[in-house]
This record gives structure tokens, C-alpha cells and sequence, in this order.
């Protein structure tokens, strides 16, 4: 699949100034995630993550312009880091599934 037929859910929080954008891949949205090895559980919750269906390239687009981002899934992550977004050293793996943040600081 390429950049177009996968999907994302986008959801754009604003806070005192800030843009937060957090991304979870559209299969992980309700998922609880457990890695029992590093002892998190990580629930993919909705009220946070599922905001508007999107392409990964619209999303990169938004991502680009944010002062904060929470991002969750191989797709996302991945394309985050592929456009040079977030470093290898950042992500945060629960059991196979990649998890990062990243703040821009002015």
C-alpha cells in the first residue's frame, strides 16, 4: 500500500498557543497495548487519537506544522521518521509496536 491508501486518525488539539497533533495508526484506535516484558499498558484512546480519517501524506503535511505530536503505529511512525520528523533514538517500542513524541521548542 502506499501513502495514500493508508489511513491515519488525526486529531488536532489546540492548548494555550500550541498545536498538539496526535496520530495512531486507523487499526490501533480502542486498542489496549501491553507489554508485559517492560510492564506498560498503553491504551490507544479515542477521545484523544480519532479525530478526522486521513492519508499518511495529509498527515505528514499537519505533522510538519506542529509544536507537539503524539504519534502510535508502524505507519505513522514510520513516515514521521522517513521525512526526518523523529529520530530512531525516540521511539518507544510496546511489544512491536512503535510509540514517539516530539516537541519543537522557539
Amino acid at each position: 500500500m502506499n501513502n495514500e491508501q493508508v489511513r491515519v486518525y488525526v486529531k488536532v488539539h489546540e492548548y494555550s498557543g500550541e498545536r498538539i497533533i496526535a496520530i495512531c495508526d486507523e487499526e490501533l484506535l480502542g486498542k489496549n497495548i501491553v507489554d508485559e516484558e517492560k510492564g506498560i499498558k498503553f491504551y490507544v484512546d479515542p477521545y484523544f487519537y480519532k479525530g478526522e480519517l486521513l492519508s499518511i501524506t495529509q498527515a505528514i503535511t499537519l505533522l510538519k506544522r506542529a509544536s507537539i505530536a503524539n504519534l502510535v503505529g508502524k505507519n505513522i511512525v514510520n513516515a514521521a521518521k522517513n521525512n526526518g520528523l523523529i529520530h530512531e533514538d525516540a521511539i518507544l517500542y510496546i511489544k512491536d509496536i512503535p510509540h514517539a513524541q516530539f516537541t519543537i521548542l522557539y
